[in-house]
């Protein structure tokens, strides 16, 4: 692990500086770091993904747990500045390179490594990183919904990310994030962060989140294309009703001729707004929907 100095003294012997635009905000709470990676409680067996790796403090100490790291970084400097602070340790695979392909998709380089690994290691795929603002949302839903799946995750994420992560329905907050981890697996706050824990200081607060993927749970989603594509539909329209949502639902869902029907059958008012649909109420939305 590394102080504030010691990554400040790393980047000038680099030459190159926190690139905020990419969302480098450092954690140099060393008790924060071990607190991440206690609740995650790495065996040697598990392979751990590693986003935003910087300049390698918390993958070092990842590497001391896993039997597996893989730490990527779309900074290429950044990301050389860690390979040469880590060269001894064997069970690292440093990828320089953007995380997603795009919003929709991991990019596919890190997904059959991932694949690779998993011939060998048979423990758990954790996500554990102090994750860069701009990308922590799209990430974790894609870590949801595969093809590559999260057993569990353990991260830093700004806080407004943590609070869509958290968010009960009928909140400002509540969205696609919040749906898809209540139907899939438990979420939970393990620590609120304050901007003085990174260096540089961001504008906004952050939080240490968990989450524990469920399969029991989400054995429900029996069509997780068509729950995702609902759940997205209607949140697009947080302000209308269902009922006016639902005239324009054929160009993006499908023809449906009874939607009073629908949303009767799920147990959904269709004065209701998007927003105010539980978990369990897009569930059943989509297993109707998915048999007319």
């Amino acid at each position: 692990m590394q102080t504030k100095r010691q990554i400040q003294q790393l980047l000038e012997s680099a030459g190159i500086r926190p690139n905020k635009r990419l969302g480098q905000h450092f954690l140099i709470d060393l008790n924060l770091m071990r607190l991440l990676v206690e609740s995650a409680d790495i065996q040697k067996d598990d392979i751990v993904l590693e986003v935003g790796c910087g300049t390698g403090s918390l993958t070092g100490l990842l590497a001391e747990k896993a039997g597996r790291v893989i730490a990527v970084d779309s900074d290429s400097k950044l990301l050389e500045v860690a390979q040469n602070q880590l060269e001894k340790a064997e069970n690292i695979d440093f990828i320089a390179s953007d995380i997603l392909k795009n919003k929709r998709a991991v990019n596919h380089n890190v997904i059959n490594l991932i694949k690779q690994i998993r011939e060998k290691y048979t423990g758990r795929f954790l996500l554990v990183s102090n994750l860069p603002y701009n990308i922590a949302s799209p990430l974790i839903l894609n870590l949801i919904t595969g093809p590559i799946r999260a057993d569990e995750m353990y991260v830093t994420v700004q806080k407004e990310v943590a609070n869509r992560m958290t968010a009960a329905p009928g909140s400002k907050d509540y969205g696609i994030l919040s749906v898809f981890l209540a139907v899939t697996g438990h979420v939970k706050m393990i620590r609120r962060l304050k901007p003085a824990v990174f260096w540089p200081r961001p504008k906004v607060d952050s939080a240490m989140i968990s989450f524990v993927f469920d399969p029991q749970k989400a054995s429900g989603i029996e069509n997780m294309e068509l729950f995702g594509r609902i759940v997205g539909f209607f949140m697009q329209y947080r302000r209308k009703t269902l009922m006016a949502c639902s005239k324009m639902a054929g160009r993006n869902i499908k023809q449906i001729l009874d939607w009073a029907e629908i949303f009767d059958r799920s147990s959904i008012d269709p004065v209701w707004r998007p927003n105010q649909i539980s978990p369990e109420g897009y569930l059943a939305l989509t297993q109707y929907i998915d048999k007319t």
